[in-house]
């Protein structure tokens, strides 16, 4: 029973990762949760922005800094190593469901689609990206991705051998498919409010440095073969379609 310990957590972590990302795109999308990013009480202007800013940077500080090997080194000192990405899973989740709780609303309108086809047109596009997202998890190794290979092979008393590198469909276009996602699923509203625009850009600044810090450890890791790939391919957009030959 002891060494099915660590995967019994595993999998917790991750049913609770999924619940709170489900419950994030209602909260992008404004339907369905009882809270989203345009609902709950207002209150001054500067202070909820301040807040939604340090909520913001709660998320992204830690999710970044636990995501480097350097990091990753030391941390395995102290949690078990197959439950590393595990343990990195439940305090990224828990951070992202302390945003959701104590997000501050800030209501004014940037700009209001109304025509219902453009209304359409932006909920499609939203979710084209929530689809991205999870496609490009798949297309790599989902439950690697998510700590519960690592878990399993432990359990079973296999050793664990990391994913190696490989660019299936959505990579081939881009670098990395899950960030532009993210960014499409952020920026595709009919109603943009100011608190959304907060959101969506505030975590389009993060996404671009989290991506530059994440390739440096790539480009340490495999080498030529990432430097290569990151040549030929674009990083957020597929540019690499329209260059001239």
């Amino acid at each position: 029973m002891g060494r099915w310990l660590l995967p019994i957590s595993g999998g917790l972590c991750y049913l609770l990762f999924l619940a709170v990302f489900l419950y994030t795109v209602g909260f992008v999308g404004d339907f369905v949760v009882p809270k989203s990013m345009n609902s709950g009480p207002q209150g001054e202007t500067t202070a909820s922005m301040l807040v939604d800013l340090l909520l913001m940077g709660l998320f992204a500080v830690p999710h970044s800094i636990m995501a480097r090997r350097g990091f990753k080194a030391r941390w395995t000192l102290i949690v078990p190593r197959p439950a590393e990405r595990s343990a990195y899973v439940l305090i990224s989740t828990l951070l992202l469901a302390l945003l959701l709780w104590q997000w501050r609303p800030l209501p004014g309108v940037v700009w209001e689609i109304r025509h219902p086809v453009g209304r359409i047109f932006s909920q499609a596009l939203f979710w084209t990206g929530w689809t991205i997202v999870l496609w490009s998890t798949f297309s790599i190794d989902h439950f690697d991705l998510f700590g519960l290979r690592q878990v399993y092979l432990y359990a079973r008393g296999k050793p664990y051998k990391p994913v190696v590198f490989r660019a299936p469909i959505l990579y081939r276009f881009v670098r990395h498919p899950m960030m532009s996602g993210f960014l499409l699923a952020f920026w595709s509203t009919s109603r943009l409010t100011v608190g959304h625009l907060l959101f969506a850009a505030a975590n389009t600044l993060y996404i671009l440095v989290a991506i530059r810090l994440e390739e440096r450890d790539l480009l340490a890791h495999h080498g030529d073969i990432y430097r290569d790939y990151h040549r030929r391919v674009g990083m957020l957009f597929p540019t690499h379609l329209f260059r001239l030959r």
